[in-house]
């Protein structure tokens, strides 16, 4: 039933209270959109497979459209809906087919030193409509992922992250020989989360 998942995600975020974090001012600000769309009688989400670039750490990465807010942006969702139009050429609210559902809790994206990081906010988007995509050099490949996929726990794999020495299992899928994981995979847990509730056998990344 997945126009009946899409309206259950829909309510749901109506009264969720996403969290925020409270250096948020302080800290470079990103936003994302997360769009959702049946099609073919399944519900889908929209992601993208980052292209290969050389100082980009989130290089190759499976992603949402966004990207890092600019002075012209007047808030995340500004900047959510602009990144989206520069990524792969869909113009969010061009349409009344067109909804933004609500979003979802910032995250805190890896560090670097000296600095206070980075803080990404997650909107979700829902679209009705045929679309068609004009991906720019940042984006390798547009995928769009059955939801159904992701909230099958038997789906749900492990992997080893490298980090500073250190390896460190993960949670991640593997859809086709995409690889989601990370920051992307934590925004996709609570979003399932708003459907299904908590469920204990969805090995979670910590939230940062």
């Amino acid at each position: 039933m997945p126009i009946a998942t899409l309206q259950l995600i829909e309510n749901r975020l109506a009264d969720h209270r996403p969290g925020r974090k409270w250096l948020r001012r302080l800290m470079t600000r990103s936003a994302v959109a997360m769009i959702l769309q049946v099609r073919a009688g399944e519900l889908h989400i929209l992601m993208i497979k980052r292209a290969q670039r050389r100082g980009d750490p989130w290089s190759g990465h499976m992603a949402f459209p966004g990207g890092r807010m600019d002075r012209n942006d007047a808030n995340g969702y500004a900047a959510a809906v602009r990144e989206t139009r520069e990524e792969v050429g869909l113009v969010l609210g061009a349409d009344a087919r067109d909804r933004c559902l609500g979003r979802l809790s910032e995250i805190s994206a890896r560090p670097r030193w000296g600095t206070l990081g980075m803080t990404v906010t997650p909107f979700v988007f829902r679209v009705d409509r045929e679309i068609e995509f004009s991906p720019n050099h940042e984006v390798a490949e547009v995928v769009w992922v059955p939801l159904e996929f992701l909230l099958d726990t038997d789906n749900r794999q492990q992997m080893v992250w490298e980090f500073r020495g250190m390896e460190l299992p993960m949670p991640c899928y593997f859809y086709g020989k995409r690889r989601i994981w990370g920051l992307s995979l934590m925004m996709l847990d609570e979003l399932m989360d708003l459907v299904e509730g908590s469920n204990p056998r969805r090995q979670r990344w910590r939230r940062g």
